[in-house]
């Protein structure tokens, strides 16, 4: 496998008894204890740390702005009814607003409601000026016509950001929101100390509400932006030809394993934003969660790696709040409309 990118920044070990693994989470290092092969230690970029701070960054936001006489922060979550992935999603939205200091709503569907139920429900939440932000569910069957719903949400509500609209002004490079994912997954390299400004980047996966956002905010000018972005996806015929040169690497496919040795070179640090099921025997419910990157196969291969569960996730849930509060300040400004 070629090495990509600038000589290794950290180091490696030749011990009787080295660690297999350095683990990093705000500034704490612990290791394992492995072969005795000489290793490079990946540091395993952990989300809680990140999280903490964003969400004290945003109840501090949400305190000063009590102070100076603004209305409580509002965000109301529309989605189906009845027991879908998003249930969990829903709970910790549910959570963090508590400790962020924003009132949340679960504006929730029947299970069996249509895309012209769906419509009115955001059309309602919008034109509600206690609600300063609405999320609606993603992905949902197409039949729902999230776009279409989505249309009847103004930009400055569109906290997530994945509005035709808002996505729009992404593009142009002056986004009012942009997806809370990549939002986040942005905070946790930067926590790490992971720079993009004039780096070559991957991004893999293309969806519209995760890979492309993604790589649009890595491509504007200024602060997390001006990196070299290369975007693969299904598409893609060689993707160890096309990543070769990369230094960083976001996994958005849903692939699980996708991202190994074979596809990543030695030396690049993973954010792994995938998310999906696998079938897992030893488990009690038969499935665990897994990201786009061999863990296990780019341990001591990676220079860092983000976990799943607890890289990328807890991070977006927070970064969402951030996102309300954005818009609470927005349309509470003197003189908003």
């Amino acid at each position: 496998m070629i090495q990509s990118g600038p000589p290794y920044k950290s180091f490696s070990l030749s011990l009787e008894t080295p660690p297999r693994r350095l683990r990093w989470s705000d500034g704490t290092l612990s290791s394992e204890r492995g072969s005795a092969t000489p290793v490079r230690l990946t540091r395993i970029l952990e989300g809680k740390p990140v999280a903490t701070a964003l969400i004290a960054r945003a109840r501090d936001r949400v305190d000063a702005g009590r102070r100076q006489g603004r209305s409580h922060p509002a965000l109301a979550s529309v989605h189906r009814g009845g027991a879908t992935p998003f249930s969990v999603y829903l709970r910790q939205q549910a959570r963090v607003a508590g400790e962020a200091g924003v009132m949340f709503t679960d504006a929730g569907l029947a299970a069996d409601a249509g895309p012209r139920a769906l419509a009115e429900k955001v059309g309602t939440l919008d034109a509600d000026r206690a609600v300063h932000a609405v999320l609606v569910e993603h992905p949902l069957p197409a039949e729902l016509d999230f776009a279409g719903a989505l249309r009847h949400l103004r930009p400055e509500k569109d906290v997530d950001g994945v509005g035709t609209a808002s996505l729009g002004l992404l593009v142009e490079q002056r986004p009012i929101h942009a997806p809370a994912v990549a939002r986040g997954a942005l905070a946790l390299a930067r926590h790490y100390g992971i720079e993009l400004k004039g780096r070559r980047v991957a991004v893999v996966g293309r969806s519209a509400t995760v890979g492309t956002p993604l790589a649009l905010l890595m491509l504007a000018h200024g602060a997390g932006g001006d990196a070299t972005v290369t975007v693969a996806h299904r598409g893609t015929t060689d993707l160890a030809r096309s990543l070769r040169d990369t230094e960083v690497i976001f996994g958005c496919a849903g692939q699980p394993g996708l991202l190994n040795r074979r596809t990543v070179p030695q030396g690049a640090s993973i954010i792994d934003v995938g998310l999906s099921t696998v079938a897992d025997p030893a488990r009690p419910n038969g499935v665990r969660i897994a990201g786009d990157a061999d863990a296990p196969d780019l341990d001591g291969w990676a220079d860092a790696l983000s976990p799943v569960p607890g890289g990328v996730g807890p991070v977006t849930v927070a970064q969402l709040m951030l996102n309300a509060v954005d818009a609470w300040m927005l349309q509470t400004e003197p003189g908003a409309p």
